[in-house]
């Protein structure tokens, strides 16, 4: 096919202005885009970003109480802070690199530094209203897709000082969308934890912290048994708290400047070195990593005076001067505590040999795994690998494209799925591993089930995982099975496996479900496909002599239609933890063994396809 051949000259030059590039460019400035249904889709990113901005101010010391409201597609947020400066309001929200947040005197440990957030807010939303309130005045003005519509200012004595934003994500960009408020609660309840004494009232819910990060753990562990109460420590810069549970691997929650770093980075793994030389000083050991924190579940907050993170979205701190100070003041408290607390430091050591003695146990199953492997293929079976892989170094140059957050792993069942994806993939990012059938039920079993059952640790190998998830090779592991009994029974298994052995993979938001269209509809003229019943109908109703297709497995679609199902419009449900308390009792309920509870709750549950009558 021929190529358009475009002159290129001084007209094929354009200049945006900085709010027109925000709208052409979202993703460089919210991340994706999505529908709501993922909780780092924009509409969340918006949200967080006026948020932190009043979060900001309360961390400075000004405002305890910040409300926030949805009502249909608009969220406001008032904060009763010092008001952004009346002579400045439009500019602080429309002006790209302008804010008070350059002023290390004015905000000493703000989340955002880089004068966007706001402005990407007004950019990406139909309708945007700032107001600001000082000392019985006001000043606020209305935009429009980032258009000004009207400005205003006056006297109004009865509000206190103050911001107030209002925003309505813009349909052109995010098109069909819609607002979880589990999301938008889950969010307010990890700034509740962060700072101690702020009220955030949330649609009339309040939200407040009495003990910060403790909390936090006692939120996540519920009612699970710790071995010893929580290491807890706060200073000026850094707050942490850390126990023990019963459970496999390791969990942690780490925060920045107030901002949920859920990829960790540098100030995370300073805090689990921390731990680790704190208990190898005190102990005169030389305990592994991994001995020391397997089964911890632990938090650190800390505050960076100009951080720096791997995105516009914050997810990891990419700070390497933090390292020192974080490790070292970590290391000393850990020690500290292990001398005031001889019971509790008793227990955690004790816990500390039974995980060596553990691993030593399981060496040898291990090797024979490996000579296992060995023998059935230099390479691990069953994968179809990409070229890049989420622990790869960062690309070097300066037009180097970083592919590492896009890299995937479909697990599917059987070889005609995994075919047809094989040929429509994208190679440099997409991995397949076919699975032979039904994996084994690893409920209530031990870690040395991963090593004896061939399968599950090749798909462990697969991942790169075996020691820790540092080694994780790809950024999203999806499930892609059939939309039957089948293909949920093997779903369900596969989340266990995930949630039994490997809980931090989930909590951090590496697992997804592949959602592929249950119908085709398609007519001469026009091709449909629907991912669901309802949808199907609408579709029948607006075609005419339309034909209806039925996908029961994966195999039954055609590689160049696999092609629109796992490329750029990719549809990916994430895989969520609302607690880590809730995960034992789930799994027990669902996955354990038959009980009557559960036959009573599948009885009054199922849905029969036929028709009686």
């Amino acid at each position: 096919m021929a190529t358009k051949k475009v002159e290129y000259n001084e007209s094929a030059v354009q200049t945006l202005d900085a709010l027109q590039h925000i709208r052409k460019r979202t993703g460089m400035y919210i991340g994706r885009i999505g529908n709501g249904s993922n909780p780092v889709d924009g509409i969340y990113i918006m949200l967080k970003e006026v948020i932190d901005n009043s979060i900001d101010e309360f961390i400075m010391g000004n405002g305890k109480r910040i409300d926030v409201t949805l009502t249909d597609n608009t969220v406001s947020v008032r904060d009763y802070g010092r008001g952004i400066p009346l002579g400045k309001v439009v500019d602080c929200v429309s002006e790209i690199n302008t804010g008070a947040k350059y002023n290390d005197d004015v905000f000493q440990f703000s989340v955002g530094l880089n004068g966007v957030g706001t402005k990407a807010v007004n950019a990406l939303s139909s309708r945007f209203e700032v107001i600001s309130y000082r000392d019985g005045k006001f000043a606020s003005a209305v935009f429009s897709r980032g258009e000004k519509l009207e400005e205003n200012s006056g006297s109004n004595a009865k509000e206190r000082n103050g911001t107030f934003i209002s925003f309505t994500p813009d349909p052109e960009i995010f098109n069909t969308y819609m607002w979880k408020e589990d999301f938008i609660e889950h969010r307010l309840r990890y700034y509740a934890y962060l700072n101690r004494g702020l009220t955030i009232v949330y649609n009339g819910k309040k939200f407040f912290s009495q003990n910060g990060l403790n909390d936090l753990l006692a939120k996540e562990i519920g009612d699970e048994r710790t071995l010893y109460d929580a290491v807890t420590y706060t200073s000026a810069k850094i707050e942490f708290s850390f126990t023990h549970t019963h459970s496999y691997g390791e969990n942690y929650f780490s925060f920045v400047n107030g901002q949920h770093t859920s990829d960790g980075g540098t100030h995370e793994s300073a805090f689990r070195e921390g731990i680790l030389k704190g208990v190898n000083e005190f102990s005169k050991k030389n305990y592994s990593g991994g001995d020391v924190r397997d089964g911890l579940i632990g938090a650190i907050a800390v505050k960076v005076q100009d951080p720096v993170f791997e995105s516009q979205t914050k997810n990891k701190l990419g700070s390497t001067e933090v390292r020192s100070w974080i490790l070292k003041e970590v290391k000393d408290q850990v020690i500290i505590w292990l001398h005031k607390n001889p019971g509790d430091a008793e227990k955690l050591l004790d816990k500390v040999k039974q995980n060596e003695k553990l691993r030593k146990e399981l060496s040898s199953i291990k090797k024979q795994a490996r000579e296992r492997a060995k023998k059935v293929a230099i390479r691990i079976p069953k994968l179809i690998d990409c070229k890049v892989h989420f622990n790869d170094e960062k690309p070097k140059g300066k037009n180097a494209k970083d592919l590492r957050d896009d890299t995937l792993i479909f697990l599917t069942e059987g070889d005609s799925a995994g075919g047809a994806m094989v040929q429509s993939r994208d190679v440099y990012t997409q991995a397949i591993f076919s699975l032979k059938g039904k994996p084994l039920n690893c409920f209530d079993l031990k870690r040395d089930a991963l090593y004896k059952n061939e399968e599950l640790y090749n798909i462990m190998r697969a991942l790169g995982v075996e020691n820790d998830i540092d080694g994780l090779r790809y950024s999203k592991i999806v499930i892609a099975t059939d939309a039957d009994v089948d293909g949920m029974h093997i779903r369900n298994l596969l989340i266990t496996f995930f949630l039994r052995y490997f809980e931090e993979l989930v909590v951090k938001g590496h697992l997804y479900i592949l959602e592929t269209p249950l119908f085709r509809v398609r007519n001469k003229q026009e091709t449909h496909y629907c991912y669901s019943e309802t949808e199907r109908d609408k579709v029948i109703k607006k075609l005419k002599n339309p034909e209806v297709t039925r996908f029961k497995g994966l195999g039954e679609i055609s590689p160049k239609e696999f092609n629109l199902f796992i490329g750029d419009k990719i549809k990916l449900v994430p895989v969520t933890v609302e607690s880590l308390s809730e995960i034992s009792s789930t799994l027990e309920f669902f996955m354990g063994k038959n009980t009557p509870q559960r036959r009573e709750f599948i009885e009054a549950n199922l849905i029969s396809d036929i028709a009686v009558g």
